[in-house]
């Protein structure tokens, strides 16, 4: 069956070629433009930093596109039913029982360890309970996320409110998204993580592309829809812990560019909306850094600006579904 082009003379394929082409561009501007000393030193540095970004910028679009399969609702994510409230309660909780200078001298592996596997195995049981409630009402779900989002916010807001201004300090530095300060010694084993999912994702691909079509559709058509979900609902736990556990909690960025994957690819194959939805975050992210390091000199926050341009995007999409 040939692909849908996306506009006169544009297929799926090339559009994918084209955003390819951009990542490369991205990624050489930030290797090169600026670049000052020697290369031995400025490529490993900055090629380290480009291997981070992207691995997250990845992980968290895979996540938010498989989200909302699954879902069926292509304004839902992982953040928005509360995993950055449950990051922020994880952090707080550690900090209020080690304090802060214990925190910052804990080992960095040890820690990063500790916060995924936790956020893994909270996140899936919650996932998992409120599909299994309420896997035919949509609302219920984005209710239920909500009420789970709140109570973890509160959680944290309290024990913030009981720690001492010192520790309290030390929150607040790692609280917030940081594509800056990406530990180096971590970067392997959330590679190896991230590509372990993408191999599991890599063979749920035919399912995928027919949960499209719907829960009821999907099980008369042969899937074993309870499965598939508990596999993807494992798949995004991992991928939206590693990459939180990684830089913080990035509540629409996966919203930004699974939505323009969307729309540039047009088409229900996972095959084509993945990559592009991954190549569209390594552009956002790294071009997005070349701009605010040699434009604006750091003065900006990268992870300010997606959530601002994230959030106009969703309350762009929430006013179109209300006028349709």
């Amino acid at each position: 069956m040939p692909e849908r082009s996306t506009s006169p003379g544009l297929s799926p394929r090339q559009v994918l070629i084209i955003l390819a082409a951009l990542a490369a561009v991205s990624i050489t501007a930030f290797m090169v433009i600026g670049a000052k000393g020697s290369w031995g030193f400025v490529l490993p540095f900055r090629g380290t930093k480009v291997w981070g970004i992207a691995m997250v910028g990845g992980a968290i679009a895979v996540a938010t596109v498989l989200f909302q399969t699954i879902t069926a609702n292509r304004i839902l994510t992982p953040g928005i039913m509360g995993y950055d409230a449950l990051f922020r309660l994880v952090r707080t909780v550690q900090i209020f029982f080690l304090g802060g200078l214990s925190y910052a001298t804990f080992n960095a592996q040890l820690q990063f360890a500790l916060e995924t596997v936790l956020m893994v195995g909270l996140s899936t049981l919650l996932f998992r309970w409120l599909f299994n409630r309420a896997a035919r009402d949509l609302y219920l779900l984005v209710l239920v996320g909500i009420v789970f989002g709140v109570l973890f916010r509160s959680l944290a807001g309290l024990m913030q409110r009981l720690i001492n201004p010192n520790d309290y300090a030390v929150l607040q530095d790692v609280m917030f998204a940081g594509f800056n300060t990406i530990d180096k010694s971590l970067l392997m084993v959330s590679t190896l993580a991230i590509l372990g999912t993408g191999v599991w994702v890599w063979r749920l691909l035919p399912a995928l592309d027919v949960l499209n079509l719907g829960r009821d559709n999907a099980i008369n058509l042969g899937v074993a829809y309870r499965s598939v979900v508990s596999q993807v609902l494992i798949i995004i736990a991992i991928l939206v812990s590693v990459s939180t556990a990684l830089v913080g909690p990035v509540t629409f960025f996966g919203l930004l560019v699974s939505n323009l994957a969307y729309m540039l690819i047009r088409s229900h194959k996972h095959a084509l909306i993945l990559p592009a939805a991954v190549l569209l975050a390594i552009i956002a992210l790294i071009g997005g850094q070349v701009i605010l390091e040699r434009v604006f000199g750091f003065d900006s926050a990268l992870a300010i600006i997606i959530e601002l341009v994230g959030g106009v995007v969703f309350i762009a999409m929430l006013l179109k579904g209300n006028r349709k």
